[in-house]
């Protein structure tokens, strides 16, 4: 790709040029100095309302103008042409017109993580050497790898002395000051869905790397993507990608740390950008309290997504560190429902302490396991100690079964407050097969099917779609197609089965699209799988058995603050722990490792209102009931 220039009128047909250009100015932006336009087949011009633009700006608007009104003919003569990039013979021009300082065409959607990607991106410092090489040796298997260096050849000859093949590696010489690419990175985002692969920039104003907020242009130029920049008034917009957690379903989180980088605007303001910019959901874009411990104040240090509706949290021991305010967090985050709505499934992994054992309100590193990252059917996680990353390895493992999880020792960055996330970001395909699924939980219905849906979209439209599901870790899967229930949404359902209690459904979700390009949900199928258990019915109360392998006491109860859960286990054992009210809404789980003795494990139950709880122990023979009343 490096002596090839691409051409960026693909992205724009007739449909996509009548959207790109709004001829009124939003209302929610009235307020504020704007930019209307009008374009039409025969004519353009631009009309600057309470506006100044700098030489810079108009270098780059005007010649996108031109370059617009030179396809609108094609585009209504051809009607809309596919989307995908074509490579143009020849060599690349020193600059492509696709820099606009506004919104892309709505509608429009940020990609999640977890969706198909053609490359991950980093920037090579030698000082991370020893860490950035493994990003590349497992990255490379599954994607492109893009490295921006002013040092192709030492980094080249330093790879191969890694033994890491580099034949899916491309070395990319673009300005930049430092590895933290997360932060001032380029971000996926497509136009009605699944079409059009466009790429959003803000501001990064970090005033001793400036060459760093000029990389994602840089970088579009390179893959020839336009890309829309908030940078001009009024969607001027001040962030950090390590504070940009999203799901792809339109909400986001950050920490109010936005709300401190753009003191000149409104949170209606920055709302709005968002809207415009990354396609969230009025209404969809959280913020929570800065912890006081972490310097950089970015949520992915201690938290992340790991589908649209599970986000996994770190944990520190009780009153540790940043603890307190994570826990107050999770009680924020245990009142908001998932884009599907229902409530979201909070998983807790240890946050470990540094080599001497301290915490970082004790001098101590600021060591996360939350700051992982999806290569399609890889997880990079940050490792640091072999005492603790065997617990965090194991929750990794449960979470995603089937991906190749690999822990790469982050010691050496995480002292400067980043791990893999902070230093690496990921360019979606141009041609998306999306499967979004809210994955089914736990349940003790043994009469009923289970009602399975998924949003199944492609730029071509979807042929037919499959579920698969078995209920034995050695049975083949069965087979059930799905029924297109909402066209409009791209919404498909198939049943599974009633089961009897004890028994774990694993499934997954196959599509192909009418193009021909078929994906599966979880991406990792048929060998990884979503699963829920079929529990036995059970009230409030549910006596342990003397003998069993597990024994539970639950203390002090009704409970104030805090309440303590004792386990006798006469074996070695996962258990996955969860509080519910009585709606059945879980308002805070855990999972933890037994060993043959007694346990006590902490119920945090002070941020919750008064009232009677459902405390549910999942272990190897069954499940542990109990009601836990709290009252203050």
């Amino acid at each position: 790709m490096g002596d090839v220039a691409w051409d960026c009128s693909e992205f724009l047909g007739s449909e996509f040029l009548g959207s790109f250009l709004p001829t009124t100015t939003p209302k929610h932006l009235k307020t504020k100095k704007n930019l209307s336009l009008n374009i039409s087949p025969n004519s353009y011009y631009f009309k600057a309302q309470n506006i100044t633009r700098n030489a810079k700006a108009m270098k780059c608007f005007l010649p996108a103008l031109v370059f617009l009104s030179v396809f609108i003919s094609l585009g209504a003569q051809q009607g809309l042409p596919s989307t995908e990039v074509k490579p143009v013979k020849g060599d690349a021009p020193s600059e492509i017109l696709c820099h606009i300082p506004m919104p892309p065409p709505p509608p429009v959607r940020t990609m999640a993580e977890w969706e198909e990607v053609q490359a991950i991106v980093i920037a090579w410092r030698f000082p991370y050497s020893n860490v950035l090489k493994e990003v590349v040796r497992y990255s490379q298997e599954e994607c492109k790898v893009f490295i921006i260096t002013k040092e192709r050849e030492l980094v080249d000859t330093f790879l191969h002395i890694e033994n890491i093949p580099t034949d899916n590696v491309e070395f990319l010489d673009i300005d930049f000051n430092s590895i933290w690419i997360r932060d001032y990175g380029p971000w996926t985002v497509y136009h009605n869905d699944v079409d059009s692969l466009m790429i959003v920039d803000w501001i990064y104003d970090d005033p001793l790397r400036p060459a760093d907020d000029r990389t994602p242009p840089q970088l579009a130029d390179y893959l020839g993507l336009p890309v829309f920049e908030a940078i001009e008034p009024p969607y001027d917009w001040v962030h950090a990608g390590g504070n940009n957690l999203q799901d792809g379903m339109g909400s986001l989180f950050s920490s109010e740390l936005v709300l401190e980088t753009n003191p000149g605007k409104t949170w209606e303001e920055i709302e709005a950008i968002a809207q415009a910019f990354l396609g969230i959901t009025p209404g969809r874009y959280f913020t929570m309290p800065v912890l006081p411990f972490d310097s950089i104040h970015h949520l992915d240090m201690h938290m992340r997504f790991m589908d649209e509706e599970t986000i996994l949290v770190g944990q520190y021991p009780e009153g540790a560190a940043d603890g307190p305010q994570i826990e107050e967090n999770v009680a924020f985050l245990q009142q908001q429902a998932t884009a599907f709505g229902n409530p979201y499934h909070i998983v807790r992994i240890p946050m470990p302490p540094d080599v001497l054992g301290r915490y970082p309100d004790e001098g101590g590193f600021y060591r996360t396991y939350t700051n992982g990252i999806f290569v399609n059917k890889t997880y990079l996680m940050p490792v640091y100690e072999e005492q603790y990353d065997t617990t965090a390895l194991r929750i990794y493992r449960e979470l995603l079964p089937g991906y190749n999880i690999v822990g790469i020792d982050c010691d050496e960055t995480v002292d400067n407050f980043g791990a893999i996330h902070c230093f690496t970001k990921l360019i979606g395909v141009p041609d998306p097969l999306r499967i979004a699924h809210a994955r089914l939980r736990d349940t003790e219905n043994t009469t009923s099917p289970y009602p399975v849906s998924a949003i199944i979209q492609h730029r071509s439209g979807i042929d037919n779609a499959t579920l698969y599901f078995r209920t034995a870790p050695d049975d083949p899967y069965a087979s059930i197609p799905m029924a297109l229930e909402d066209e409009q949404s791209g919404l498909w359902t198939a049943d599974i089965p009633p089961q009897p209690p004890h028994t774990e459904v694993q499934y997954y979700i196959r599509a192909s699209a009418l193009s021909g390009k078929e994906q599966v949900r979880p991406m990792v199928a048929p060998e990884g799988y979503f699963s829920f258990r079929v529990l036995p019915p059970s009230g409030l109360e549910e006596a342990a058995v003397p003998g069993e392998p597990l024994e539970l006491e639950v203390f002090p109860n009704p409970a104030g603050n805090l309440a303590t859960l004792r386990f006798i286990s006469r074996q070695a054992q996962p258990v996955y722990i969860e509080l519910a009210n009585l709606r059945g809404q879980v308002v805070w789980s855990v999972r933890e490792q037994l060993t043959v003795g007694m346990r006590e494990v902490k119920l945090p139950v002070g941020q919750l209102p008064n009232g009677v709880y459902r405390l549910s122990v999942m272990h190897e023979r069954g499940r542990i009931s109990r009601a836990v009343v709290v009252g203050k």
